[in-house]
Formats: C-alpha cells, structure tokens, sequence
C-alpha cells in the first residue's frame, strides 16, 4: 500500500510513484485522488496527459467514471520540461502513450525534487509490457498495481483483452472496444481470436 509522506519544508527530496494496470482498473482515478491530496496539502500541482487522448476531453484528465482534473496536453514527454516551471508535485496521465524520453524526464524532475506520479497500462492488448511503462516502475520508489474485476469469472483483471482485430499498438477506446480480464480468460479469447 502507498502511504503519503510527509513534506519537510527544511529538505524537499524528489520521488517517482507509478500507478499501473490493466483498463478500466482505476488508474486515472487513483491519479486524480493523490493529485488532489496534494492540492488540499496546499502544494501547487500541474497534470500532463498525451495530445492524441482525447476521449473524453481535450484538456482535462477524464476518469472512466467521469472524475476529471485540468491538464497540459503535450505531444512530448521533453515538453513536460519545458512547462513544469517550479510545480511541487507533476502528474502524467497515459504515461505508455508518451516516447522513450519520458525515462529521464521524470528521472529530471525527481532528481528537482519534484514528485511525479505516474498513471499508464503496464500491459498492451496482446498482454506485452507497454511503452516505457517497465522502466519507469524500475526507476520509480512506489509501485501501485490496481485491478478491474473480470466479468466473466469475478476474479481479478490483470489484463486489456480488444475486441478489434487491427494490430495497431494504440486504439483508444472504451467498453466497446476493451474488456478487463482474467489471466484464464485472456488467454483462451487470445487463442480463439488467432483461430480465426
């Protein structure tokens, strides 16, 4: 579990959190909570998300269940840096969708002693590590793996089963698209979806 530490105003140290997991497990939503912890804490915060997701706003960070907090959209990660100025606490939303630079742009920003919390699919459709999400819960002090509840079997979701046949790595897309499942459950849809 992830427990909040305390600021000392004497020392600021900078640290990476990442939030990850399969769709429709909470990730934004836990990425908002913090966010917004952060601001109660009277700490200043700044949230940036990729500019090709546009889902469900062009420049908040939407929850799937309609919590939303405003956001910088960048097309990317190094103008993260060019924005950020003296912000306390940086979020990055969809953290998967940004380039290999994102590594050592958050690595910058702890290194200022910034707080970055990072939301992001650790596993693409086909379940492979996605992106750079692998390096960054490697650099990161707090790793927070959440779960959606597969439907079919009432266990846990680990992974994004895609409905779709295209092959193409990103296609946005909600419960039309994307359903939470199982690791049994993945596995046996993956085999009948090659079949065909």
């Amino acid at each position: 579990m992830f427990l909040e530490q305390g600021a000392n105003p004497d020392r600021r140290d900078g640290w990476i959190e990442v939030i990850c997991g399969c769709m429709f497990s909470g990730k934004t939503e836990e990425l908002i909570r913090r966010m917004r912890r952060a601001e109660i804490a009277k700490q200043s915060v700044l949230i940036f998300k990729p500019d090709l997701d546009t889902r469900y706003h062009e420049t908040e960070v939407v929850s799937h269940d309609q919590r939303s907090i405003p956001s910088v959209p960048v097309g990317h990660s190094r103008a993260i840096l060019e924005r950020v100025g003296e912000v306390e606490v940086v979020g990055i939303d969809e953290a998967q969708f940004f380039d290999v630079d994102i590594v050592e742009v958050v690595n910058i920003l702890a290194n200022q002693g910034k707080r970055v919390i990072i939301a992001g699919l650790d596993l693409d459709f086909r379940g492979q590590p996605f992106g750079s999400m692998p390096q960054l819960m490697a650099v990161a002090e707090y790793v927070t793996k959440v779960h959606a509840i597969c439907q079919r079997t009432g266990n846990l979701a680990h992974y994004s089963f895609r409905f779709e046949a295209s092959e193409d790595l990103i296609k946005l897309g909600h419960k039309e698209v994307y359903e939470p499942v199982s690791r049994r459950v993945f596995f046996e849809l993956m085999k009948k979806k090659n079949e065909k």
